[in-house]
């Protein structure tokens, strides 16, 4: 029970990762409350309830009141994960309009910058605390016609590089996990992997031969999040199997 009595705050946890991120925080004994924007509409946030029976929520909230809420309700904050998703759309540069690339840049790097901000807040008077960002290893590696989201998520791995530095005076750890080819609704849909010929198309440009779990991906996160780490600080750690 490496994170027994920590407590964690996963945002957009219906996207991405959030899920088994919550899961195996919560397995590891820390006291954990999801976040999601998609709780504002109480069909989906019953949902979520129901298919989650064992996941406490927060009410419907930006990523930042999340973290005020969780820190005023629980009575303390100590771990943080900025688990933000938009959509990778494949548009050729000609093609990619400025617009849609500014709301990359509002979900992958605005919003996460607000959430660190708001953890930041709480945990520098505390001495003590860890962000943890779940990127993508696109900027790593680049992804031809992604250039609107790998250049968002390369913002956001420098954002946190940036904070770490900034932070570890606090005794705050910042670090990036930057996963590619990890199995998750939000980027690979099931009727897309039930297809034998691009599944081994995609698997293909992975050395290790397969996709990721999400499970994978959050025990990485789990060691970050807790005291074992505390000398790793400013990292952006790849989970791709080898891709980046």
């Amino acid at each position: 029970m490496m994170l027994s009595g920590k407590i964690a705050v996963v945002t957009n946890v219906r996207d991405f990762v959030g899920v088994a991120v919550a899961y195996v925080l919560q397995a590891r004994g820390a006291t954990v409350r999801c976040h999601d924007a998609s709780f504002e509409d109480l069909v989906s946030r019953d949902a979520f309830k129901s298919e989650n029976p064992n996941l406490s929520i927060l009410d419907a909230c930006s990523t930042a009141d999340a973290i005020d809420r969780a820190r005023s309700n629980l009575g303390g904050l100590d771990v943080v994960v900025i688990n933000d998703f938009y959509p990778a759309s494949r548009v050729p540069i000609g093609e990619a309009l400025a617009d849609d690339f500014r709301n990359n840049l509002e979900a992958l790097m605005v919003t996460p910058f607000e959430t660190a901000s708001a953890a930041a807040r709480h945990m520098k008077p505390q001495r003590k605390g860890k962000i943890i960002f779940v990127t993508s290893a696109a900027p790593i590696h680049g992804l031809p016609n992604y250039c609107m989201y790998a250049a968002a998520r390369g913002g956001a791995n420098a954002l946190a590089l940036s904070v770490a530095k900034e932070l570890a005076r606090d005794n705050i750890q910042v670090n990036a996990v930057a996963p590619n080819y990890v199995e998750s609704e939000s980027y690979f849909p099931r009727d897309l992997l039930a297809d034998e010929k691009v599944l081994a198309k995609m698997t293909s440009k992975v050395p290790l031969g397969r996709l990721g779990k999400p499970e994978e991906v959050a025990e990485m996160i789990a060691f970050l999040a807790s005291d074992r780490s505390d000398f790793v600080t400013g990292q952006i750690i790849p989970i791709a199997g080898g891709w980046a």
